[in-house]
């Protein structure tokens, strides 16, 4: 009895899921360990967003706008979160605004399990993050089910890419 006991130990820990491996290696190993981890350019090339390791969850990944091409709206003053659908939250400056958040990493390398929002709708999305390239990052916004979402390649920003007033310094 013993035996099958350890037989059925010993074989349950020769499956224990890359995911765990994974996540150790994310909060263990650093930023420079994970590719994803930097700034990037929107699809549209008018934002950029910094991805980093969550403050409160070392084995998650988010970000934040730091960079605006266009960061004055028309009448010169700086861009809010203004269709934020809680009015309180419609003051928040867009350049800082937190933007991903909760992006876990899976078995195949790829984070999932985030969330992501939208500051041009005030929508937030169920996310995901793949990277593509070494310069190119494929993020999926979806409700419910991944294919049925919509996915924007993101382009690696410079790392002397000039940060917009209120952005935080980098992590």
């Amino acid at each position: 009895m013993i035996e099958r006991v350890f037989a059925l130990v010993g074989s349950a820990a020769r499956f224990v899921p890359a995911l765990v491996v994974g996540l150790v290696a994310l909060a263990s190993e650093g930023s420079a360990a994970r590719p994803e981890i930097g700034v990037w350019y929107d699809d549209s090339a008018q934002g950029a967003v910094e991805i980093y390791i969550c403050a409160d969850n070392p084995n998650r990944l988010c970000g934040r706008i730091v960079w605006l091409k266009e960061p004055l709206n028309a009448e010169g003053v700086p861009k809010h979160d203004r269709y934020n659908p809680k009015p309180e939250q419609q003051a928040r400056p867009i350049c800082g605004l937190p933007v991903l958040w909760g992006l876990g990493l899976m078995s195949d390398g790829t984070f999932d399990g985030g969330q992501i929002y939208d500051p041009k709708t005030g929508k937030t999305y169920s996310s995901a993050i793949k990277l593509a390239q070494a310069d190119k990052l494929v993020v999926t916004g979806y409700l419910g089910m991944k294919m049925l979402g919509k996915s924007f390649t993101w382009t690696k920003a410079p790392p002397d890419l000039q940060r917009c007033e209120g952005a935080p310094p980098p992590a």
